[in-house]
This record gives structure tokens, sequence and C-alpha cells, in this order.
């Protein structure tokens, strides 16, 4: 035996999370697109805020549909490592205590908060077992991995397989020693915190982006017309209602948490990380384009 991979079911999931990201994203550039049209008052605010309803969990919604696509749990004769995005959990065979089934329980197990199919995700505390960590897509497939300084919760495709390869590998007997490893998103967070470049690249983006939001919010009342449309055939500009300014703030916003996101994903390795900072950078030059764009629309006679 040398490697057992068991990945998680993720059909059901994938389709879950990825209608849920569209629906989202769909009112997000339905939402900004109205506002386009509309007069600073009532219809304008109620547009901005269901728009911002819909994007502040779009990210979140898009990680997990990503994690859960590169979900696997993979057992050799050393360890067993269960990969979920940025959560990362490598187990030596020698630290885990027992693995049964979640249906051999006598009290059952408590669900995470959310627990959509694709997501059974979190700490819960059980009666019988502790504190239990959930990284799981599937509440029918639940598999124990008990080990001595924590409980994982986990739901491979074939629970029994995953099992009897675990067995087969102690018996076998282990080929060489390795270290227990927990890697969080928190963790990849706090790690590139202390490199000077990240956070100058993260600060730089965060103020640039806040202050697009600001000057966009303070031009938009003041200034009823701006010149965001193709220059016509007679040497004038098309004038257009200046809410339309809202989308450079909205799409630097986009692109900044999209590029934050996938440089923490990068971040993780010592050869990719070149990757992250280009990423970070790039969305950091971004918004500075963004916000020279509106200078450029708003010095623009009209």
């Amino acid at each position: 035996m040398n490697t057992g991979i068991f990945p998680p079911p993720k059909q059901r999931g994938l389709i879950i999370h990825g209608i849920i990201t569209f629906i989202l994203l769909v009112v997000v550039v339905v939402g900004f697109f109205q506002l386009t049209g509309l007069e600073v008052g009532s219809a304008f605010l109620i547009w901005l805020l269901v728009a911002m309803a819909a994007f502040v969990p779009l990210p979140f919604f898009a990680y997990r549909l990503g994690a859960l696509y590169r979900a696997n749990y993979e057992i050799d004769r050393d360890s067993l490592a269960i990969t979920w995005g940025l959560r990362v959990e490598d187990i030596p065979l020698s630290d885990i205590e027992w693995i049964r089934p979640a249906e051999d329980l006598t009290n059952p197990l408590t669900m995470p908060a959310l627990p959509l199919p694709g997501a059974l995700l979190g700490l819960r505390r059980h009666a019988d077992l502790g504190t239990v960590e959930f990284i799981a897509s599937d509440s029918s497939k639940l598999l124990i991995i008990a080990t001595a300084k924590r409980v994982f919760i986990i739901s491979p495709e074939d629970p029994a397989g995953l099992a009897q390869t675990f067995a087969r590998a102690t018996e076998m007997g282990s080929l060489a020693p390795t270290e227990a490893r927990s890697v969080y998103p928190s963790f990849i967070v706090s790690q590139a915190w202390e490199s000077g470049l990240a956070r100058y690249l993260w600060l730089s983006a965060l103020f640039l982006n806040i202050g697009l939001f600001i000057w966009a919010s303070l031009i938009i009342p003041s200034t009823p017309l701006v010149a965001l449309a193709v220059q016509a055939a007679s040497g004038t500009f098309q004038t257009v209602p200046s809410a339309q300014l809202i989308i450079f703030p909205v799409a630097s916003l986009l692109l900044s948490v999209a590029g934050w996101i996938a440089g923490l994903y990068f971040y993780r390795g010592e050869r990719e990380r070149i990757l992250a900072f280009i990423l970070w950078g790039s969305g950091t030059f971004t918004s500075l384009l963004f916000l020279l764009a509106v200078l450029f629309i708003v010095t623009t006679p009209v």
C-alpha cells in the first residue's frame, strides 16, 4: 500500500454553493447596475444597501466553493492528510487512537453552524468526545478520527475504505516518522502579516479603497453629472448621473478581495509566495488606477 485518496462527496455541495455564489453575484451586479441610472435618493439608497448586503457574504461562499472543490483526505503508511482550502491537517498515524463511524456514538453529534451540504466546518462540543472539529461535507458519511489532542470529524466518500486502509497501514508500520502539522486560515493571515511588504500592500489597498468609497460618496451628492460615457462624434462628452461613480469603488473592492484571498492561497508554500506578492501588489496598483480614473472623470469639464 502506498497512498489511499478518499475525497469527500462534492457534487451536491458544489451545486448548492455554486448557486448561492451565482445568486449573490447577480444581485451585486444588478444592484450596482440599477445605481448607475438613479439619482441620489431613497431608491438609490435601497439598491445600494441591497447590493452591499449581497456583496458581504459573497467572498465567504466563493471561498467555501473553492475549498470544497480542492478538498481531499489522503492516507499513507505515515500520516493522514486533510486538505480543505487554506485548512491543512497532517496527522501521524501513530497519533491516531481510533477511527469509527459517527453512528456508533450513543450521543449524536451536533452539526456546526450553517451546516450546508459541502461545508460542515467548525468546532462543536460533544458530551463524550469533548471538542470536535468538523472538516466534512456530508452528514450521512461522517467518520470520527480520535487523536490524543483533538477529535476530527471527516466525511470521505468511502468511510469504510478509509478505515480499512488505516487498519492495513497500522499493521504494516510507518516507513518514516512524521510530525503533526496544523494550518488554519488565520495562521496564514498572521504569518503573512509578519511580512513588512505584505503588511504594506494590504494596508495600501485598504486605505485606497476606503478613500475611493468616501470620495465617491462625497462627489455623488454635490455633482449631478459627470463625463463617464464615450466621447460623442461632435467632440463633446456625454454626461451621465454621478451615481454611476459608485461602480469604481465597488469594482476596486471586488478585485482587491479576490486578489487578497488568492494571495493567501499561494502564500502557503515557499515557492509560490512570489505569486502572492504579485497578486497583492496588483490589487494595490489596480485600486490606485481606479482612484486616478475617478480623478480624471471629475476633472473633465461637462
